[in-house]
């Protein structure tokens, strides 16, 4: 099952030399996570601590087992912090 993960232009500066879409194989949003640290090696400690993800538009908290349909687009949004 294939899915399309997209990062903001920030954080794909930061983490991915730019590159802001990847197509991977992933059933849920933990098998998401693996194919990014798969690419990009500790890449999932940084999704899991700055992010919050959409799925198909759908706000989730980072739950492993988050089903991810095929063909879905998964956004990692960073997280907003206040002082």
């Amino acid at each position: 099952m294939t899915a399309r993960v997209v990062f903001t232009s920030g954080f794909a500066r930061r983490y991915t030399n730019g590159v802001r879409e990847f197509e991977v194989e992933a059933k849920n949003l933990r098998g998401v996570l693996r194919a990014m640290d798969a690419l990009y090696p500790g890449l999932m400690h940084h999704l899991e601590e700055e992010t919050n993800v959409a799925i198909n538009g759908e706000l989730h908290e980072t739950g492993y087992f988050q089903p991810v349909p095929p063909g879905a687009e998964v956004f990692f949004i960073p997280r907003l912090e206040g002082g």
